[in-house]
């Protein structure tokens, strides 16, 4: 005899047993065809409910349904498909449009993904030069842990001119100082935007007297049509200076260094969104133009390695530096990093002290830097955040007595007067931002840049696109932003009693730690006494530490210390 099954008898009709269920998830379909098939039989009875002429468009709209629901039911691919056949399409609708509905009709003014609406109507805002003060008091939580402001003075100063908010970069090794804004524009290669973006940025710049950096995808011809002054970045592609074989060359370096828009030399480390990672730029989109740019083969993948080739050592970092230093004329040449292992960086200052050679500035790169694409655990676990690696180079040098010789910039989700004030008190001598200056351009942060799809035709190659991005419009926006930023800088640092941001120091930004007790940077975080490494009488087990794991000879710790 047999027994019978404990489990339900399976049906493996695409329908099932009848059910409210099924209704719902086949019933757009059902209608479908039943619709086509009393279309076909006799459109008559359907005239009570439709006219005509309706009738035939509702009729090719049904057979369109019903032909898909076939297909859906047949297709083994998706699950959800097969389940819902038709209205299963609209998860994948609903789901490319859930960015903009959250963006606009969910978000909240200071959600911040990565940026708040507040923060991007402030550039807006400033771009186009309409007021951008608020009334009835403020909306932040001014109990809530994390809280940060700037203290003022009871004897404010004299309204300080923008314009004179400048500092100089170029130590005694360097014959072609150059006297930078304190706020500019961050590394954005031409190819992640496009040509109009480039040359919106760089007449902007041009006009606000401050710098624009080229980003590693070499100098365009839009940075160099606009006029304005240019930090040509080398990353580990060398691209624009670069051998058949990807390495080195110096001919080709000298060729455009000495070029009169180029006012210093970067050498790209790491950034902050991706540290240690290269990056292919498939050939097929490597356009004949973006391959004149990087000196690259069209028939190839273009190839970003991890790590330089021209050095792999602090002490041959020091013979780069110089090599650089000569083949420029004499222009500043610095580097830029986001802080990994600290002894790296720690065994690139000595290896200054040990040859006597310094670079004219620093950029320290955060972690919140942001990109056209990245790997998410690169761009959410690795890397250490802006305000936490800028005071550490800022102590370690110093630490090592050379400070003074070595100017240091900051780069990472900048783009108010505060956040430039702030990334001041600890540490940076100047300020670098990307994305600020891409929503001044129009950049509504619809996170599609890697997509060649820009909206508002800033990061993208595709020429219809970009013509939407009118460069004489934008540039006049990008001027106005760095205007009228460095001057809300400057009604904040006189209301401190200060006339210029290099007066800012830790005492004046002050953080909520409790909802009863506040901090000054100062009080927050250790700080190093001049020459307080080398003397080893440092006070902080940190720092004495690391120093001891570093090595002039090589980035690797050195496993002797004790």
């Amino acid at each position: 005899m047999s027994t019978a099954s404990s489990t339900p008898r399976q049906n493996h009709r695409w329908l099932g047993k009848p059910s409210l269920s099924s209704a719902i998830r086949f019933g757009v379909w059902i209608v479908s065809i039943v619709y086509v098939v009393l279309y076909l039989i006799h459109s008559g009875l359907l005239d009570f409910f439709l006219s005509e002429g309706t009738q035939n468009v509702v009729f090719v709209i049904a057979l369109l349904a019903a032909l898909l629901g076939a297909y859906d039911v047949k297709q083994s691919k998706h699950s959800v498909l097969r389940n819902y056949p038709v209205i299963g399409h609209f998860r994948w609708l609903f789901e490319g449009i859930r960015p903009e509905i959250r963006q606009y009709l969910i978000e909240a003014d200071d959600e911040a993904l990565p940026f708040t609406r507040s923060q991007r109507s402030l550039v807006y805002q400033r771009s186009k030069s309409v007021s951008a003060d608020k009334p009835f008091g403020t909306i932040v939580d001014v109990y809530q842990t994390g809280y940060e402001f700037m203290v003022h003075s009871i004897t404010p100063a004299k309204h300080p001119n923008p314009d004179d908010f400048r500092i100089q970069i170029g130590n005694e090794q360097c014959t072609q100082p150059y006297s930078a804004s304190v706020f500019n524009i961050s590394a954005m290669s031409f190819g992640s935007l496009s040509a109009n973006a480039i040359l919106a940025l760089n007449k902007g710049a041009a006009r606000g007297r401050f710098y624009h950096d080229t980003g590693e995808g070499s100098i365009s011809p839009y940075h160099l049509q606009g006029g304005g002054d240019l930090v040509w970045e080398l990353g580990s592609g060398y691209f624009g200076c670069r051998t058949d074989t990807g390495e080195f060359d110096p001919e080709k370096f000298a060729k455009q260094a000495v070029l009169p828009n180029v006012k210093m030399i970067e050498i790209k480390m790491s950034q902050g969104a991706k540290p240690g990672h290269g990056g292919i730029l498939p050939k097929e989109k490597i356009t004949e133009q973006i391959a004149q740019v990087r000196g690259v083969p069209r028939d190839r993948d273009c190839v970003s390695p991890a790590a330089h080739s021209a050095f792999s050592t602090p002490l041959e970092m020091m013979a780069f530096i110089r090599q650089l230093r000569e083949l420029s004329g004499g222009k500043p040449v610095g580097f830029k990093l986001c802080i990994g292992q600290p002894w790296e960086f720690m065994g690139i200052v000595k290896a200054m002290l040990q040859t006597d050679t310094y670079p004219d500035y620093i950029v320290v790169d955060g972690a919140e830097g942001g990109t056209g694409a990245a790997p998410i655990e690169f761009t959410d676990h690795l890397g250490t955040p802006l305000r936490e690696g800028l005071l550490f180079v800022h102590n370690t040098l110093v630490g090592a007595g050379i400070r003074d010789k070595v100017k240091v910039g900051a780069s990472g989700k900048i783009v108010s007067a505060f956040d430039i004030a702030r990334t001041v008190a600890l540490g940076a001598d100047w300020v670098n931002s990307a994305r600020g200056f891409m929503f001044a351009l129009g950049c509504i942060q619809s996170q599609s840049c890697h997509t060649n799809r820009c909206p508002t035709g800033v990061a993208t190659q595709d020429e219809n696109r970009q013509k939407a991005l009118v460069v004489g419009d934008k540039s006049e926006r990008v001027f106005h932003f760095h205007h009228n930023t460095l001057k809300a800088l400057a009604d904040m640092i006189a209301a401190a009693g200060l006339t210029h941001p290099e007066q800012i120091h830790p005492e004046h930004l002050v953080v909520r730690i409790s909802e009863i007790e506040i901090k000054n940077y100062r009080q927050m975080h250790y700080y190093m006494r001049p020459s307080e490494l080398l003397s080893g009488q440092t006070k902080s087990p940190f720092y004495a530490r690391m120093w001891e794991l570093a090595s002039a000879e090589s980035f690797q710790a050195q496993p002797h210390a004790h």
